[in-house]
């Protein structure tokens, strides 16, 4: 009953997230249009991995308790990082096995010292991290003094983010699965249960010290994977990104509903703040602050962590009053909205550019092919001829329909612990409708730019 209830609770803080993304991502499509394309969002995908991957990290070790926030994961990572790179270049480690067994490797090794030390001297979790954070940092410059160095030949092709299908979404998609199996075991319900009470969990027979350091193991592995999405995005070594990758991970953390005293956290909630962080950066990115520019982006994220407390301790209050309100069902509004304008965005340009362009009149072929309505009379396109009347009882009919759906999904996932498939299948076609819309918006583009080179163009 416990854990059902905070369960729901859980989902609860998901709203703000949720909301959050919603936001940021119609204001990010607004800013910067090229962010809907191909290459925008396997650019996207490249950028956000190391962050979602070390969001998970910390997540593994925030759930069992303790307060255990592990600071050092951005110099850990930095770490791994310059360490790959420094046997890159001695000739040592080349190949992907070697790269992905040193990688992983090393976030064991260091998780499973980081838990011995918490285990056996009985240390303040926090200060093992801050001690971590500071011996890491040094060891970092040490080996590499300043950024430099070439990542495994191998490696350079998964950086370009030039197409959404790349082996860095392989790697956090399989992250993400490999979390929702996870969450299925019993070893899952005894890291929560030991995260609300250690008292309780060790009176009730659970092995406290084993599940402590498979926690450790877990978030090593997380980190090790980041590690090699980092250094396939630098294609070289930085021992200088450990500060800025701590706190941008411990705050998707915080935003993403991830409870630092133990017992509450998911994957949802750590993708989405992970994504939301990602998001600022991007937003931002779009403004002119000139030499300030990353004093503003760092700025932004303190505050945003300091929000995220105190709306932690607001949410359980609000929560009485919005318990009706299914943060799947939320989300699943909300992305219509946000795909709708993005959309909207990615081919607002195609339709005007080909409506006016006289290459497309005599092939109808491509225009039905690229969704491009007719031209009338050449100046522009032909609407469905439809009275007053009938254009209101369509509108409504479309309205009644979209409030049906909205009402049915909220009844539906108010009262259920768990996102339902159908939920599943509906956002899955929601994105795989905005990828093949893209994609042939992209192509459609470059039919357009190949006619206005020929001189049959507008």
């Amino acid at each position: 009953m416990l854990m059902s209830q905070s369960r729901g609770s859980q989902n609860t803080y998901l709203l703000v997230p949720i909301l959050l993304i919603a936001l940021l991502l119609s204001a990010a499509v607004i800013r910067g249009p090229n962010l809907v394309c191909l290459s925008g969002f396997g650019s996207a995908i490249i950028v956000s991995a190391p962050l979602i991957l070390a969001t998970f990290s910390l997540m593994a070790l925030a759930v069992a308790g303790r307060g255990t926030v592990d600071l050092a994961v951005g110099p850990l990572l930095a770490f791994i990082n310059v360490t790959i790179v420094k046997l890159n270049g001695l000739g040592i480690v080349t190949g992907p096995f070697g790269v992905f067994l040193v990688a992983l490797g090393i976030g064991v090794l260091y998780q499973l010292f980081f838990a011995l030390i918490i285990i056996f001297v009985r240390v303040q979790p926090i200060i093992v991290a801050l001690s971590g954070f500071l011996a890491l940092t040094g060891i970092n410059l040490v080996i590499l003094p300043r950024p430099g160095g070439t990542a495994p030949d191998w490696m350079s092709s998964w950086g370009l983010g030039n197409t959404i299908f790349s082996p860095i979404l392989l790697i956090v998609l399989l992250a993400i699965a490999a979390w929702l199996l996870f969450t299925t075991t019993s070893f899952y319900a005894n890291l929560r249960l030991m995260g609300y009470d250690e008292r309780a969990a060790y009176t009730s027979g659970v092995r406290i010290n084993v599940v402590r350091i498979g926690a450790h193991i877990i978030a090593g592995l997380f980190v090790g994977l980041g590690a090699i999405c980092y250094t396939a995005l630098i294609s070289s070594g930085d021992p200088t990104q450990g500060t800025t990758m701590t706190l941008t991970a411990v705050t998707a953390l915080v935003l993403g509903g991830v409870s630092l005293s133990g017992g509450r956290g998911g994957v949802a909630g750590g993708l989405l703040g992970a994504l939301n962080l990602f998001l600022i950066g991007y937003v931002l990115a779009t403004f002119n602050f000139g030499s300030t520019q990353a004093f503003v982006t760092q700025l932004f994220y303190g505050l945003i962590l300091v929000l995220s407390l105190l709306l932690t301790l607001l949410v359980p209050i609000i929560g009485r009053y919005l318990h009706f309100i299914s943060p799947f069902a939320a989300f699943a509004v909300l992305g219509c909205v946000v795909v709708g304008i993005m959309l909207y965005i990615s081919t607002r340009d195609t339709y005007g550019v080909a409506v006016a362009g006289e290459a497309f009149k005599s092939n109808p072929d491509v225009m039905t092919r690229y969704l491009l309505l007719p031209v009338q009379s050449g100046s522009g396109p032909a609407l469905p001829d439809l009275t007053p009347l009938q254009k209101i009882v369509f509108g409504f009919a479309v309205i009644l329909a979209v409030l049906t759906f909205t009402v049915r999904v909220i009844v539906a996932e108010a009262v259920s612990v768990r996102l339902g498939a159908f939920i599943y299948v509906f956002v899955s076609a929601l994105i795989l409708l905005l990828f093949l819309v893209v994609g042939q918006q992209s192509h459609a583009a470059g039919i357009l730019a190949t006619g206005q080179s020929l001189g049959i163009g507008p």
